[in-house]
């Protein structure tokens, strides 16, 4: 707890002790009892309630009389009022004031836990930056740093700006940015984001961006913007509340007045109007819908997804169809080799195994630059092992030879193949196909293509166990599609699509479902913003598509499209459990109040009772 949360606790405990002794303790005699009886009832009411009563002299003042503090203060010095000169019974009017701080105080301690995920991503803020002058370092304001800056990260502090590292190696910790509790661990080439913590060594990170168009920033304005955005069920609240709170107040007028001109009995009819007061103050609506919201948004951004608005995150929930990128969503956007078939024996030029082939093939691209090329030396660990390479050269289209070890090696297309007289195989699988040869007789081809994400095959069947429609638009081959959906078990599909053509069919969805686009790429940031709710992947997405969109997943994990889903309708079930729950306990106790038939404690209950379970349940948005 806070100062000020541990301030109110030590009131209500105080408050309370002198409450139980001034009632049950001193017995003072009848004919002191009249005099003091009241000036020792005073002392613990206003302990427990001067503040409500501050604040609703301050609400007249400024002309906004209708809130849950007037309400409070006009209840419970009614009840006071009445208590000295009817009916001698103090504990009810301090009893409601002592439990409606028990219950502002659990409010403001259930507002503290979901605040905390968010208070975990403003932690990311970076409060300066190291550069190195005359061979010391200096700390300087991260907003001074230009694009290309050198700067330095020392074990334990935070990555100020983005960047890629130039000379150093060591683990980060992304936590607060994607939520992964594992440290991701980096080397020299390496692009990093800002907001990391570095673990262990000292890196240099040549700067890629200013500090504003820095990931942190980036997250930092989303989620200080995230409130602005209010929900449709919000705005209703606070409509509701405007008018519900003066009907009550002038209904309560009514109840006092009207009845006492016909029968006389002004205090019991004041009685009834109090209780019907008390139970009539919104505080389980008021407080438990936007603070469901805000406990939604804290535990979506503990996961490493970023919600911009409760607007949002009520739209989501609604979601029945998601439409998704193919290429950096459902794949991991970049080549790599997704197999390796070597010749059977009697076909091939020698004995070659997998990593044979690979070898030949790594050490023949060493010095290409083509994207195919890198894949290769990436995917064999021991590129720079000792090995002989002469008469290096490239024929573009075609593909690259040189002699390895004393053999002459081919890699490269099916014509270079059919130029040099080597009789190649075709290849059943999509993708970039390098045919290998040494000494001009076939060895065997690897496959290089864009790699299904381990958990996009999952996400797709989690969607569709929620009922979610997927649908996959791609601007690859129809060959390269048709592999990609049956591989992820998604029956409707488009290829060959421009990003025009991408909002086109986009348009066609939205006729009859409420509809997600998931994107990472520039081209993907008209569908995101014509979509009725754009979830972009923010780790390696593009500037332009995180801008767009109005759910960033953090770290490019396909799985956390339908936990964003489920986040939302678990946070929209409780939305609309507070309110049928807390309106219906209130009419009940309203008719019971007016009637006679509930007394304070009941009103107490209505209150103070009902706002504690609202926000009990609205907590449960967090986990």
């Amino acid at each position: 707890m806070n100062k000020k949360q541990k301030l109110t606790l030590a009131r209500i405990i105080i408050a309370g002790v002198l409450l139980i002794v001034f009632n049950f303790v001193i017995d003072l005699p009848d004919r002191l009892a009249g005099a003091l009886k009241p000036v020792l009832f005073l002392i613990p009411y206003f302990i427990v309630g001067y503040d409500i009563l501050l604040k609703a002299l301050k609400g007249i003042k400024n002309r906004q009389v209708f809130d849950e503090n007037f309400l409070m203060a006009v209840a419970t010095i009614g009840a006071f009022c009445l208590a000295i000169f009817y009916t001698g019974d103090y504990l009810e009017a301090i009893a409601v004031m002592l439990f409606y701080q028990i219950g502002e105080l659990f409010q403001s301690v259930a507002v503290g836990r979901s605040r905390k995920n968010i208070s975990a991503l403003m932690d990311i803020r970076p409060d300066y930056a190291m550069i190195e002058k005359d061979g010391k370092l200096e700390r300087v304001d991260p907003e001074e740093i230009e694009i290309g800056t050198i700067i330095t990260v020392t074990s334990g502090e935070k990555i100020p700006i983005d960047g890629v590292i130039v000379e150093g190696h060591s683990s980060i910790d992304t936590k607060a940015l994607t939520g992964e509790s594992l440290p991701r661990e980096i080397k020299t080439g390496d692009e990093v984001i800002s907001g990391c913590i570095n673990l262990s060594g000292v890196l240099k990170i040549k700067t890629t961006k200013e500090f504003y168009d820095s990931t942190a920033s980036k997250i930092l304005d989303l989620v200080e913007n995230a409130t602005s955005r209010k929900s449709k069920s919000e705005n209703f609240i606070t409509r509701f509340a405007r008018v519900y709170t003066p009907a009550v107040c002038y209904s309560a007028l009514a109840l006092a007045v009207l009845p006492t001109i016909f029968t006389g009995d002004f205090a019991k009819w004041l009685y009834r109007a109090l209780t019907f007061l008390v139970i009539s103050c919104p505080c389980a609506l008021v407080i438990s819908i936007p603070l469901t919201f805000f406990a939604g948004i804290g535990g979506a951004g503990r996961e490493g997804i970023l919600i911009k608005g409760s607007n949002f995150l009520e739209a989501l929930s609604k979601i029945s169809c998601v439409i998704l990128d193919k290429t950096g969503t459902l794949t991991k956007g970049v080549f790599e080799v997704a197999a390796v078939h070597p010749m059977s024996e009697d076909r091939q030029a020698e004995l070659t195994d997998e990593n044979n082939l690979l070898h030949l093939a790594a050490h023949v691209e060493r010095y290409s630059n083509h994207p195919a090329a890198i894949a290769l030396r990436k995917a064999y660990p021991n590129e720079a092992d000792d090995c002989e390479i002469k008469n290096f050269q490239e024929f573009p289209g075609y593909g690259v030879q040189a002699v390895i070890n004393g053999k002459e090696i081919h890699a490269g297309s099916s014509k270079f193949m059919d130029k040099i007289g080597a009789e190649w195989h075709k290849c059943y699988k999509t993708g970039t196909i390098i045919h290998i040869a040494i000494n001009k007789i076939y060895a065997g081809h690897i496959v290089i293509s864009d790699v299904i994400k381990n958990n996009s095959f999952e996400a797709v069947q989690e969607l569709k166990s929620m009922k979610i429609k997927t649908v996959m638009l791609t601007g690859d081959s129809e060959e390269t599609a048709h592999e990609a959906a049956e591989e992820l078990k998604i029956e409707n599909y488009f290829s060959g699509l421009l990003p025009s053509d991408k909002v086109s069919k986009a348009e066609e969805f939205l006729k009859d479902y409420k509809t997600a686009f998931v994107g990472d790429g520039i081209n993907d940031a008209p569908v995101l913003s014509r979509a009725d709710v754009g979830i972009a992947m923010g780790a390696l997405g593009s500037d332009a598509a995180i801008e767009a969109a109005d759910v960033v997943l953090m770290d490019d994990d396909p799985l956390k499209i339908p936990r964003a889903v489920k986040i939302s309708r678990k946070c929209m079930k409780i939305v609309k459990q507070n309110i049928y729950f807390s309106i219906g306990v209130k009419l009940i106790c309203l008719l019971l109040g007016a009637s006679g038939l509930a007394n304070m404690w009941l009103a107490v209950f209505a209150d103070v009772g009902v706002m504690v379970l609202a926000v009990l349940n609205a907590i449960r948005a967090l986990f």
